[in-house]
């Protein structure tokens, strides 16, 4: 290829290349547009429940009590592509929490009554919340705290999460190994995100998001609303706006290899002409 074409031609990929890199990528961006999410079903009692953004459900399609519950700025995916999606990415997320490393173990502990500081909370089985937990961001608004479950999070009724010193809902994960029950009335914070199922009692409310893999999602006059603030997971932006190369499946690097043949092809004939 001769230097006129070379210097046509380079500026053009170069751009391509940068583009690629650093426009949003998709990866948890389908799971980011969900307050819940379950595998097998979501159910609501015969109650106001209000979710705040997309409710779906993958691979099982059962959605009921939606009227009377009702979902804001958002919409129902029952066992559609959106849905698989989300559930594609929740698989992600979940792995990415549960092997985070661990900095204090908590088993055996009530985390009623405790002040946390930002950190990985661990527990052999299962962890229980009753009362008052405080997490202290320590002034930091892109804190994280994640708090990792062998088993079960159960809270006892009216127990609630105190956000103190710029924490946010939105950096608070609570991955369970198989289950969470928030008691009646309870006040939680952050996503919790559970290989089974997730159960909120009557009157319980939750200030980030509901994503169960495998199992259901039941709701009885709850509250669910996206989280404000903070950051994502330890060394990741937030999944809605994460940035880098986009995961792409064989098919689609096949096809972007395809692309880039093709077009070595016409710039070689062009430089031979």
């Amino acid at each position: 290829m001769n230097s006129c074409l070379k210097n046509q031609y380079i500026p053009v990929l170069a751009s391509g290349i940068v583009l690629f890199l650093l426009l949003p990528s998709t990866a948890l961006a389908q799971l980011s547009s969900f307050g819940v999410l379950g595998g097998s079903t979501v159910t609501n009692s015969a109650t106001p429940t209000i979710v705040n953004g997309n409710l779906g459900v993958s691979p099982g399609s059962a959605v009921t009590g939606f009227p009377p519950g009702s979902v804001s700025s958002g919409t129902i995916h029952a066992a559609d592509g959106v849905a698989a999606q989300a559930q594609s990415d929740l698989t992600i997320l979940y792995n990415q929490l549960a092997t985070t490393s661990c900095t204090t173990n908590l088993t055996g502990q009530d985390l009623g009554g405790l002040t946390l500081t930002p950190g990985v909370y661990c527990f052999n089985s299962s962890a229980q919340l009753t009362g008052t937990l405080t997490l202290n961001a320590l002034g930091n608004p892109n804190a994280i705290f994640i708090f990792q479950m062998g088993s079960t999070l159960t809270t006892a009724s009216n127990s609630s999460v105190l956000l103190i010193n710029n924490a946010s809902s939105c950096g608070v994960f609570w991955q369970a190994g198989s289950s969470a029950t928030l008691g009646t009335g309870t006040s939680l914070v952050g996503s919790i995100v559970a290989l089974t199922s997730i159960t909120l009692n009557s009157a319980a409310a939750v200030a980030g998001r509901l994503l169960a893999r495998n199992g259901a999602v039941t709701l009885d006059n709850s509250q669910v609303s996206f989280c404000s603030g903070g950051a994502g997971l330890p060394g990741l932006p937030p999944p809605s706006i994460q940035f880098g190369a986009p995961a792409m499946s064989l098919p689609v690097l096949a096809g972007l290899a395809l692309l880039l043949a093709a077009l070595g092809s016409i710039l070689a004939r062009r430089a031979r002409a």
